[in-house]
């Protein structure tokens, strides 16, 4: 978004009280004929300043002090403050290079593509629609006939999923007939491996999901003093992984279908400078008619464009490439090589180069040559020699062209990209749902597990600890509100 299509007004205070009074300041953005407004504590201004503060030092960034002595609260001070942070964010809005960072973007909701839509615009004098830090358990959905949420708002059904930090749970709003994925994150496990960054950059691209359709879609998050909530759609249709292990391969054209599907979310991310960085059969889901969903974005890395590379190791061992494995830079070309992988294994029924024994396996990727299995017909031969060459320059996908030069190989000529993208062709495989609360596609040994009650509760005011008030803090802007959609969409 250019910083002269964008203005941006601290335009008033507020002071709200719970167990510790503040003052909050009203940001409200107009971009492309469309406003809304978002209320942001002092605190969040200096976390964005300290961040630019170090990225841009020749920009010469200010921001009002802290006032030392006397009352925080002193209306002259708060005028004085709010009129330093209307001068803060004009520079930053004016600075092109700055206004386009993911962090300033979230900062001012700019990353939301519902405020983008032409259906969508918000009146500045309507109902506000973000965050009300009134109650950190409490969200503001804006105007419905259920305004608020909280986890007893859901009755949490089955545990669906499991990860690092937390569970999956199939939940049902206890007022309206719906049914989502709530993953439920303990904010104490997140700090104690320092993963705050990968979980708020995991937030972000959700948000941007919502335009894609193989792509999970975030409906909003919160969060309460000790856990995090995401909630998102109910892909019931089972992981790739729990079906590659019922029926050890596929087909090649239904292995190419889910390849030409995935292809499509990863040359979507890739234009947004979105690397995905951990593509595996287990987080690739099934839905309802058989179509792919990519979920679980908690690696991905944002702001890589065409020609950009970062260095972090990680990903899951049987995909990594080599580039990866010997530490070297790295750019979106990764994705592709992760892509070929998944391939391979649709096809064969294992990675191209697994090994039981991790130190082999890595050896076998650095150096092994790739392995074709005869039932592979010649053109897939050829797109996994391109997708899983080792020079990560020579990779079919390198380069500008990346996603058009993967949707224009010959192995994909029976693919209609069109109709995909619409999703007007008709899987090859239906997972024969019985309703939208079916979980006989989820792993057993999910679904046998008890739901803990702990997720539908939180800790009492009276119990925050300063480690709870600390993880609170670390999380400021996780919680994302629609502004059109409460639970009656």
């Amino acid at each position: 978004m250019a910083a002269n299509s964008t203005s941006v007004h601290v335009s008033d205070t507020q002071t709200w009280e719970k167990n510790k009074k503040t003052t909050v300041y009203k940001v409200v953005v107009v971009t492309g004929g469309k406003t809304w407004f978002i209320f942001r504590r002092y605190n969040e201004f200096h976390k964005l300043y300290e961040m630019l503060k170090k990225k841009f030092p020749e920009a010469d960034l200010k921001l009002p002090g802290k006032k030392l002595f006397g009352n925080n609260f002193d209306p002259e001070f708060i005028r004085q403050r709010r009129e330093g942070l209307h001068d803060f964010i004009q520079k930053i809005i004016t600075n092109p290079k700055i206004v386009k960072l993911p962090d300033v973007q979230s900062f001012l909701s700019l990353d939301d593509p519902r405020n983008s839509s032409d259906n969508n615009v918000i009146d500045e004098n309507n109902t506000e629609y973000f965050s009300d830090p009134k109650d950190p358990n409490t969200i503001n959905l804006g105007p419905s006939a259920n305004p608020s949420a909280r986890p007893s708002d859901f009755d949490f059904l089955k545990v669906i999923g499991k990860g690092s930090f937390g569970k999956v749970l199939l939940a049902k709003h206890k007022h309206v007939d719906k049914v989502y994925a709530v993953k439920v994150l303990e904010k104490k496990a997140i700090m104690q491996r320092n993963e705050q960054k990968h979980i708020m950059a995991e937030r972000n691209v959700l948000l941007k999901n919502l335009k894609h359709p193989f792509l999970v879609s975030l409906h909003y998050s919160f969060q309460t003093p000790d856990k995090l909530y995401f909630v998102l759609d109910y892909i019931n249709g089972g992981e790739l992984f729990f079906h590659l292990q019922r029926e050890r391969c596929f087909p090649e054209p239904r292995a190419r279908f889910y390849a030409a599907e995935i292809a499509s979310a990863i040359g979507y991310l890739h234009s947004l400078d979105i690397i995905y960085r951990d593509l595996k059969p287990e987080n690739i889901l099934i839905d309802s008619e058989g179509h792919v969903v990519l979920t679980d974005f908690g690696l991905c890395k944002e702001g890589i464009a065409a020609k950009g590379t970062t260095s972090t190791f990680c990903g899951t061992p049987e995909y990594l490439a080599p580039e990866v494995l010997k530490k070297q830079e790295y750019d979106r070309s990764v994705d592709w090589w992760c892509l070929g992988a998944v391939l391979y294994e649709m096809l064969s029924g294992l990675p191209p180069f697994y090994s039981r024994d991790t130190a082999e396996m890595y050896d076998n990727i650095l150096h092994k040559p790739l392995r074709m299995k005869s039932n592979f017909s010649a053109p897939a031969k050829v797109i996994l020699e391109g997708m899983l060459q080792k020079d990560r320059k020579k990779r079919l996908g390198a380069g500008d062209q990346d996603f058009q030069v993967i949707k224009t190989h010959e192995f994909f000529d029976p693919i209609d990209w069109e109709a995909l993208y619409a999703r007007e062709i008709t899987p090859p495989f239906n997972p024969s749902v019985s309703s939208n609360m079916d979980t006989k596609n989820i792993d057993p040994e999910f679904v046998r597990e008890p739901v803990p009650q702990s997720v539908g509760r939180s800790i009492e005011s009276h119990m925050v600890s300063a480690s709870v008030q600390e993880a609170d803090s670390a999380f400021t802007g996780f919680t994302y509100v629609p502004p059109s959609e409460a639970f009656d969409d």
